[in-house]
């Protein structure tokens, strides 16, 4: 008789493994404090304390017909958490001896989307999606996006395809979406085409629309713009909000509060800007400026207190191109309750929680730099970070994300629903902000491949 080994897992990796089969219905009355899972993970269990009865349960799970990771078996009111534990390595120690590896459960429908399998010619292939789905460099990606896709749902039957060619950066934006809004602990509603996401709690509904700033023109990878800083000052004064207005305008004329599942809820737009390589490092300033119509100008007075003075913006003009500034107080925008931003949803961000959560190969290194917001009320600049991703790090979905809310909203979006992102909000002609101990405004991700002297020599 083989032994069975039993490991104590990360709360990361378990959670990146079982996804949306995490009810969000179960914080309301316990809390998950031990984690564990068989060698090749068929099957996990987790401990939880009843925060009310202070008892515990045991709670054994396996994957069903499709991949998801769901209850087959549980135990509660146990007086200890060693003995919920010594529950747990039985029941984990008999399935395993038993050699099965698939739990149906009888309400299957269809099956995992198989996003990396090509469903279209080599020549049709989007460049970016071809490096997601075949170079080492990314198996971090790769690995906490397959766990991600026996839960997801693709309204539009398009999503592969999409993800494949022509759609990859709105795409990556929608799944970037859909694990946030996961690890916020929201109840999806994926019954409706339009919009994306219909997220609850609380007894509280908001619709969210996805959208980019795409980009014009073929993709030519390894090319960075190169702008001095008065380059890319000038670009957020004009040309980055005329961008950043077309799809938001596009959106506006989509009407969704005239949907009957939508009407008398607020309404959030999401967007993200991919129009250049690297481009989302330096335009989220130009996203404030149009949303509210204003820009901020700074100043120490003489004691070396931070002042920050707030100038109108009416309007943004490049070329023959004008369009008015301040979109929350166009005609229509009260319909719209808020913009959600990040610069973080992109590849880079999945091969980094990837390989926190143990997805990656130990030869790919990956060294992350970038700028957060220093919470001295007199610091006019972000501080600088940089570190090695590995698997003590602690880094989030909701890292990075911003939520900007509509001064003129009908229905306001209640901050309670997204606690764990930056909340900005237009009180007196300025922008104020909650912000989180940790908010990220942009970050690179180097990526290293480490090879033996003998495979260098080969290279060579």
């Amino acid at each position: 008789m083989t032994d069975v080994v039993i490991n104590e897992m990360d709360l990361k990796r378990f959670s990146a493994l079982i996804g949306q089969s995490r009810s969000p219905m179960t914080e309301f009355f316990t809390r998950e404090i031990g984690w564990f899972a068989n060698q090749d993970e068929t099957v996990l269990g987790v401990v939880l304390i009843d925060i009310h009865d202070k008892d515990f349960t045991a709670i054994l799970l396996g994957r069903d017909a499709i991949g998801r990771y769901r209850c087959i078996d549980q135990k509660v009111s146990m007086e200890t958490p060693q003995s919920a534990h010594a529950w747990l390595v039985d029941k984990i120690t008999a399935m395993t001896m038993g050699g099965e590896t698939v739990f149906e459960q009888g309400d299957e429908e269809g099956k995992a989307l198989d996003i990396f399998t090509p469903v279209k010619a080599e020549e049709k292939l989007h460049p970016y999606f071809q490096i997601l789905s075949k170079e080492p460099s990314h198996v971090a990606a790769r690995g906490i996006i397959r766990e991600m896709m026996p839960h997801y749902i693709d309204i539009d039957g398009n999503f592969i395809e999409q993800f494949q060619t022509t759609g990859f950066d709105a795409r990556v934006w929608e799944l970037y979406l859909n694990a946030y809004l996961v690890e916020e602990g929201l109840f999806f509603d994926r019954a409706h085409y339009a919009p994306d996401f219909i997220v609850q709690k609380y007894g509280h509904t908001v619709a969210i629309e996805a959208t980019i700033v795409g980009r014009k023109g073929a993709l030519e990878l390894n090319t960075f713009p190169e702008m001095t800083l008065e380059q890319m000052l000038e670009k957020t004064r004009n040309e980055m909000p005329i961008k950043f207005g077309s799809p938001l305008f596009s959106k506006l004329q989509k009407k969704y509060w005239e949907m009957e599942h939508v009407s008398g809820k607020p309404i959030v737009i999401a967007i993200a800007d991919f129009h250049d390589n690297q481009s989302m490092l330096w335009t989220s300033t130009a996203l404030i400026n149009y949303l509210y119509g204003v820009h901020h100008d700074h100043h120490y007075d003489e004691s070396g207190r931070l002042v920050i003075t707030p100038q109108k913006i009416d309007k943004h003009i490049l070329g023959n191109k004008e369009i008015p500034s301040g979109f929350f107080f166009q005609p229509g925008a009260e319909n719209i309750s808020a913009i959600m931003f990040s610069a973080s949803g992109t590849i880079s961000k999945f091969n980094r929680m990837g390989k926190q959560a143990g997805f990656g190969d130990s030869n790919i290194r990956l060294i992350r730099r970038g700028a957060m917001h220093d919470h001295d009320p007199n610091a006019s600049l972000p501080k600088l970070f940089a570190y090695e991703v590995d698997e003590n790090c602690e880094e989030t979905w909701a890292e990075g994300m911003n939520m900007f809310h509509n001064p003129r909203a009908l229905y306001p979006v209640p901050e309670e629903l997204f606690p764990s992102i930056a909340h900005h909000y237009f009180k007196d002609d300025m922008i104020v902000a909650n912000l989180p101990k940790v908010h990220v405004y942009s970050s690179m991700t180097m990526i290293l491949n480490v090879v033996s002297d003998e495979e260098w020599k080969n290279k060579k």
